[in-house]
């Protein structure tokens, strides 16, 4: 049972996986060219919106304190210090990776870039990333393995 829905879970994910369309602008670049961009549509429904300067100005004017803010940390963040800016663009396209947002992945890869990062760079950081989602699914299986153990154990005193 286990068994048939996880094939049947990766077949749904295969599905989407050729079913998906990316198709929409770059959070940073601002750009109108449709090949800069990063909608994901999904039989015809977008699930995220593209990244207008229209859609900017409206997140801006429902939150304007926090936006502010967060735009100067974002500056003060991916500033030059004990990192550099390159190394700073690299760990986010890592990060981005792993938390899966499409306008990140963008928006990060083409400032990693302008800093000066190579395609190799940032298909190496791509992996570390892609090691580091992958180590936690294995690390967590010590819950799934102590679980099993803790019912094991249960059942063998109830018999």
């Amino acid at each position: 049972m286990l068994l048939r829905l996880l094939i049947n879970y990766i077949k749904g994910e295969i599905y989407l996986l050729r079913h998906t369309t990316l198709t929409a602008r770059s959070a940073r670049s601002g750009s109108s060219n449709s090949n800069d961009s990063i909608i994901m549509n999904t039989n015809d429904r977008s699930i995220y919106p593209p990244a207008t300067p229209t859609m900017s100005k409206k997140r801006a004017n429902l939150a304007p304190d926090q936006v502010e803010a967060f735009r100067n940390f974002s500056k003060t963040v991916f500033k030059a210090g004990a990192i550099d800016e390159k190394t700073k663009q690299l760990i986010a396209v890592a990060v981005a990776h792993v938390t899966q947002c499409p306008y990140c992945i963008k928006g990060h890869t083409k400032l990693a870039k302008q800093k000066g990062a190579t395609n190799n760079e940032i298909m190496e950081a791509i992996w570390v990333a892609s090691e580091m989602r992958a180590g936690a699914a294995y690390a967590h299986a010590a819950l799934g393995v102590e679980e099993m153990e803790r019912v094991d154990e249960k059942q063998e005193n109830s018999q």
